[in-house]
Parts: structure tokens; C-alpha cells; sequence
């Protein structure tokens, strides 16, 4: 998983190695928090789909597929975000994905 939804989200702007058509900012609008985003992408998601019961967020009895991140994209500078790499993928329990390629 790219992190481009929340980099757009925050920044504004695409990632720093956009093809030149897809650079520059995306607009006027200020962007949303680090926070807003990613609850944008978690719970909002979620309620959206119909699914809150079930996922958007940790919780007991949610189900909790989830990733592991190289750093804190709540925390760091907004710049930072693109470069930020999956380092493990959970679904349905088992991990799918870890840093190196796909696990069987």
C-alpha cells in the first residue's frame, strides 16, 4: 500500500516522483490534518461502505486487517509521508505481505 491517499489529503500535492503532468498542487484548498485524514480513511470509510460494526477501526470483535508501518505517519512532517513503507500486512489473521515480498 502506497501512502498517496493521505499524502494528497494533507499536502495537497502528489508524490515527489510524479510523472511532471501530475505534479504542483492540487488546487487552492488547504489540506485536511494528519488525524482528519486518517480518519478519512478508516472510520469515514468504513461507515460509508456500511461496515462500522465490523471494521474501521481496532476494536474488540472488529475484524482487523492492518498494516505495519516504517514510521508514524500521525507524527512526522507532512513532507515525509510518501516515503513511508509497509513493513507487514495482516488480513483475515494471517500475514500476507512482509517487507522483502509475499509470504505463501
Amino acid at each position: 500500500m502506497r501512502s498517496i491517499a493521505k499524502t494528497v489529503g494533507v499536502t495537497r500535492k502528489d508524490r515527489p516522483d510524479a510523472p511532471p503532468k501530475y505534479s504542483g498542487r492540487l488546487g487552492k484548498d488547504p489540506g485536511l490534518s494528519q488525524a482528519a485524514v486518517i480518519q478519512a480513511i478508516t472510520l469515514n470509510a468504513a461507515y460509508e461502505l456500511h461496515e462500522e460494526r465490523d471494521i474501521g477501526s481496532l476494536e474488540v470483535g472488529k475484524l482487523a486487517d492492518l498494516i505495519v508501518l516504517d514510521r508514524d505517519v500521525a507524527t512526522i512532517p507532512p513532507e515525509r509521508i510518501a516515503g513511508t513503507k509497509v513493513l507487514r500486512t495482516v488480513v483475515g489473521g494471517r500475514v500476507v505481505y512482509e517487507e522483502g515480498g509475499l509470504q505463501k
